[in-house]
């Protein structure tokens, strides 16, 4: 049986191979957000920003990984100068690294109750996983 799409380059394979790294920060990231539950860790389960914006951080990251993947099935078929293609790649990392920081990092002390100036990292992830997505797209059609 043949595979739908042809074997990913060196530098797709590499890059999901990094992102798969970064799997196992979710998951221990999960854990800790369940022992914070359990535990009835104060500035947790009592701020309900931080609690919000700490699940916020941690669903998008698991979400943006698997896209990261996903989409790097599609870079190499994409009809795209290699400077664009490994542009892309970053983006697609650099997605699930930046907005989950920005959700964790803004709120980082338990009592904080409004987000600080890190929060900008958030948009920053979105812009990045916004402009792979469409440069990959254009690429695709």
């Amino acid at each position: 049986m043949s595979s739908p799409l042809p074997a990913m380059s060196p530098a797709s394979s590499r890059t999901a191979g990094i992102v798969l790294i970064t799997v196992p920060t979710v998951a221990i990231g999960g854990a800790g957000l369940l022992s914070f539950i359990g535990r009835r860790t104060p500035g947790y389960l009592d701020n309900p920003v931080r609690r919000g914006l700490w699940r916020a951080g941690h669903a998008h990251a698991g979400v943006l990984v698997m896209f990261a993947l996903l989409a790097l099935l599609y870079v190499d078929q994409a009809d795209l100068s290699g400077g664009l293609r490994t542009l892309v790649r970053v983006l697609f990392v650099a997605a699930p690294i930046l907005m989950p920081l920005g959700f964790f990092l803004s709120v980082v002390r338990p009592g904080d109750t409004r987000p600080n100036k890190l929060i900008w990292l958030t948009g920053l992830g979105g812009s990045c996983l916004a402009a792979a997505a469409l440069t990959l797209g254009i690429g695709l059609v």
